[in-house]
């Protein structure tokens, strides 16, 4: 069975110098479609991101992770150069929806694990959740609220993409930095509906060992799909 979903490379922050060799190893291998999460990137360093993506061999950004200050015009930026479908947020950033009113059904809300959901988070307003893999499978081993408000939505709300990192089971938390394969063993134990079509790669690695966890992910998920 082919897997239902693509996995791809991510640029990620939190210093100019680490999406600047990440650029560099895109360019270098040709790769064509990445991820961006612009929540490492403020207003002063965005500008910079942009200039250099594109000059770069990037085609295509199927995800992108906002910030509190991002605008439309950023939305508008990726959706006109890199045809992007899903734009994620937190549940804080209910608190400025506003600001993206024109692509509420582009918007797709990633929750965390404190146990905690504020009472203006109302996931039916946006278009669904993008599921970080990592936050769900802590929020059931903590046996946090976040588990239980996907769970019950399963079959009324669409889980369209995620972010994928490591998990650490002694923690019961994520990993970002990825220093065995092992890291990735606990997505096999979830299920399956919380899988969308486009995950994205929140990972500070490489994109060279992003590209080599890739292969091993599609290996395991594949066999996990079948």
């Amino acid at each position: 069975m082919k897997i239902p979903f693509k996995i791809y490379p991510s640029i990620t922050g939190p210093k100019t110098i680490d999406w600047q060799n990440k650029l560099k190893e895109i360019n270098k291998f040709k790769i064509e479609d990445a991820a961006v999460f612009l929540e490492w990137f403020n207003k002063k360093e965005r500008p910079h991101l942009y200039k250099f993506l594109l000059k770069s061999s990037i085609k295509r950004v199927p995800l992108v992770h906002l910030r509190h200050d991002t605008n439309e015009e950023d939305i508008e930026f990726f959706i006109k150069n890199y045809n992007t479908q899903y734009f994620n947020i937190h549940e804080d950033h209910f608190d400025v929806l506003d600001q993206w009113a024109g692509y509420l059904d582009k918007l797709y809300l990633e929750m965390n694990f404190d146990d905690e959901i504020a009472k203006n988070v109302k996931a039916r307003e946006i278009g669904g959740f993008c599921i970080d893999l990592s936050h769900f499978k802590s929020a059931i081993a903590r046996g946090s609220e976040e588990a239980t408000y996907a769970f019950f939505r399963k079959n009324k709300i669409r889980f369209a993409c995620n972010h994928l990192n490591g998990y650490d089971p002694i923690e019961k938390i994520d990993k970002h930095t990825i220093t065995s394969l092992k890291d990735f063993d606990y997505l096999t134990t979830l299920p399956k509906f919380v899988f969308g079509k486009t995950i994205a790669l929140e990972v500070n690695n490489s994109i060279e060992e992003q590209m080599e966890f890739i292969g091993y992910l599609n290996k395991m998920l594949g066999d996990y799909f079948k």
